[in-house]
């Protein structure tokens, strides 16, 4: 009677062109099914995939940025030393420390951030000039001011005949590289992880006899 009763509802479903599934006969069928299985593969693997992408473009970005502003100081630590600029000598190449700043952000302003105003307020550039009367007096280490780099800088370069140091700090701010940050232990103030990665820039030298 059982065989018959199955029989009759296999007949049934020839009749109407359907097929009944069960729930275990469909769980089997669906852990079978291959179908779709590339597109999930791409929608797991897509994200990591282009933060590594992008990471690796940015990393890109932060060398050239870095290879810019060394540029910068060299050019503007030859200015001092050859005596096209000065400071406090009296003479029409003098420059104040917003002017120099204004001729520093000139020469990064196609690619680094340097607005207008940040010449007048340090925001993401920080430039400092000091005279020395040893070499072995210079600091090798990035002043420290808590978690962060003192922000403190000075602007007064000797004049003919003396030791002078240019040294920049610029803050670039990290957006797809998680692993830059980490670079540098040095973070903001108020800030509990680094989100910028400090890049730096040091040139010491003889002023020429101008």
């Amino acid at each position: 009677m059982e065989k018959q009763q199955i029989n009759a509802e296999n007949a049934t479903e020839a009749a109407s062109g359907t097929k009944t599934l069960k729930p275990e006969g469909l769980f089997r069928r669906l852990l079978r099914e291959k179908g779709g299985a590339a597109a999930i593969e791409f929608a797991v693997l897509a994200l990591p995939f282009l933060i590594m992408v992008f990471a690796s473009l940015e990393t890109f970005a932060a060398f050239f940025g870095e290879q810019i502003l060394a540029s910068a100081n060299d050019t503007m630590a030859r200015k001092l030393r050859t005596g096209e600029i000065t400071f406090n000598l009296g003479r029409a190449t003098d420059k104040t420390e917003e002017q120099f700043r204004q001729m520093y952000c000139d020469q990064i302003s196609y690619f680094l951030s340097c607005s207008a105003t940040e010449a007048k307020t340090p925001g993401k550039l920080y430039i400092d000039v000091r005279s020395y009367t040893e070499f072995s007096k210079i600091p090798t280490a990035i002043p420290r001011n808590g978690n962060d780099f003192d922000t403190k800088t000075t602007f007064a370069p000797g004049g003919p005949q003396k030791i002078n140091m240019v040294r920049a700090y610029y803050r670039w701010s990290v957006v797809t590289d998680l692993v830059r940050p980490y670079v540098t232990n040095l973070r903001p103030a108020g800030s509990s992880m680094p989100k910028d990665y400090l890049m730096v820039a040091t040139n010491t030298f003889i002023n020429e006899s101008f």
